[in-house]
C-alpha cells in the first residue's frame, strides 16, 4: 500500500507546486525587456533609459580606446522614437579594430542588439566593416548607408547560446570563458564604429504580425516569491525600429529581383519588376551616311565650273 501510496503523493505534491506556478505566473507575470537585459551601453555617449526601460551605461570604453563622436546630434534619425534618437546620434569609432567585453556568467540563450545609424556619409561603399563575436563573423560586410540610408536608424540582432562551456552562434561552437567579445573590424573602407548595443536573455523565434519579434526566454520567474522555473514560454517585447516606407519599398524591390533571378517557374521565367519599361540597346545602327561619296564630288564639280571658263578666257586671249 505505501508503494502505491508514494507515486501517488508525489503526483500530487509535483500539480500542487505546478498549480502554484501558475498561479504566481498570472499574479507576478515574467520578466520584463528591461530585466532580461544583463548588459547595455550607450557608445560615445552618456548613459540613458530608453522608452523600453533599459538602461544604457555610459561607454566604458571613453579616454580608452578609439574615438566619441556626437555628430548626428544636428540631425534627427528616421526610424528612431524621439526619445531614444540620442542611441543613435552618438558612436563610437576607432581607426583600428576595436570592441567591448560582456561578462556572462549564465549558459542559457541570448541576444546580441546592436544600434547604427550613418550620420556623415551620403553614399554607399564608404563605410564597410564586419563584426565578430568571440572571433566568429556574425556580420560580414555592413554598410549601413546601403542597407537603410543617410541619418536612419538601423539595428543588426544576432541570437547565440551558451551551454556547458560552449559558445554556440550562426552555426559554429567555439569554448567560452565567461566572457563575450563583440569586436568591429577594420575594413577598406573608413572605420568601424557602433552607436549602441545590449545583450539579453532569450531566443528568437522569428517575427510576429506585430512591430515585435518574438522571444523565448530561458526561464521564466514566477513573481517575487517563487523561486520555481520551468522551460519558458513565448515573449513578445523585442521591439522593432518603426516602419519606414522607402525603405520598405526598396526591399521589396529587392526580393522581386531575386526572386526573378532565382530561375524558372512553371515553364516561364518571371520578369523583374520594371523591366517591360526597359529598353535593350541591340546592335549599333549604321550611318547611313558611311557610303555616301556626294559630299566628295561637290568640290571636284566646283573646281571644273571654275577652270573650264577661266581656260576659256585664257585662250580668247
Amino acid at each position: 500500500m505505501q508503494r502505491v501510496t508514494a507515486p501517488i503523493v508525489a503526483g500530487l505534491v509535483a500539480a500542487v507546486l505546478s498549480l502554484l506556478s501558475e498561479q504566481c505566473w498570472a499574479d507576478g507575470g515574467g520578466p520584463s525587456l528591461a530585466e532580461r537585459v544583463i548588459w547595455a551601453v550607450n557608445a560615445g555617449g552618456e548613459s540613458h533609459v530608453d522608452v523600453h526601460g533599459i538602461h544604457f551605461k555610459k561607454d566604458p570604453l571613453e579616454g580608452k580606446i578609439g574615438k566619441a563622436s556626437d555628430y548626428g546630434v544636428r540631425l534627427p534619425i528616421l526610424r528612431s522614437s524621439p526619445e531614444d534618437q540620442i542611441l543613435y546620434q552618438t558612436e563610437r569609432y576607432n581607426e583600428d579594430t576595436f570592441g567591448y567585453d560582456i561578462p556572462i556568467r549564465e549558459e542559457g540563450d541570448y541576444i546580441l542588439v546592436m544600434k547604427y545609424a550613418e550620420v556623415y556619409f551620403a553614399q554607399s561603399q564608404q563605410k564597410v566593416f564586419d563584426v565578430r563575436l568571440n572571433g566568429h563573423v556574425v556580420v560580414k560586410d555592413l554598410d549601413i548607408f546601403d542597407r537603410v540610408g543617410h541619418s536612419t536608424a538601423h539595428d543588426e540582432i544576432v541570437p547565440f547560446s551558451i551551454r556547458r562551456g560552449k559558445l554556440s552562434v550562426h552555426g559554429e561552437v567555439s569554448t567560452f570563458n565567461g566572457k563575450l567579445t563583440v569586436e568591429f573590424v577594420k575594413g577598406y573602407y573608413d572605420n568601424p564604429k557602433v552607436c549602441a548595443l545590449y545583450v539579453m536573455k532569450g531566443t528568437l523565434e522569428g517575427e510576429s504580425s506585430g512591430e515585435i519579434l518574438n522571444l523565448k526566454s530561458s526561464y521564466e520567474y514566477f513573481g517575487p516569491f517563487c523561486d520555481q522555473r520551468r522551460p519558458s514560454k513565448l515573449f513578445s517585447d523585442v521591439p522593432k525600429l518603426q516602419p519606414h516606407p522607402g525603405l520598405e519599398k526598396h526591399e521589396e524591390e529587392e526580393e522581386e529581383e531575386e526572386d526573378s533571378e532565382g530561375g524558372e517557374e512553371g515553364g516561364k521565367k518571371k520578369v523583374p519588376a520594371g523591366s517591360k519599361y526597359r529598353v535593350q540597346s541591340g546592335p549599333r545602327t549604321p550611318n547611313p551616311y558611311a557610303a555616301d561619296n556626294s559630299s566628295l564630288m561637290f568640290p571636284i564639280l566646283v573646281a571644273f565650273g571654275v577652270f573650264i571658263p577661266t581656260l576659256f578666257c585664257l585662250c580668247r586671249l
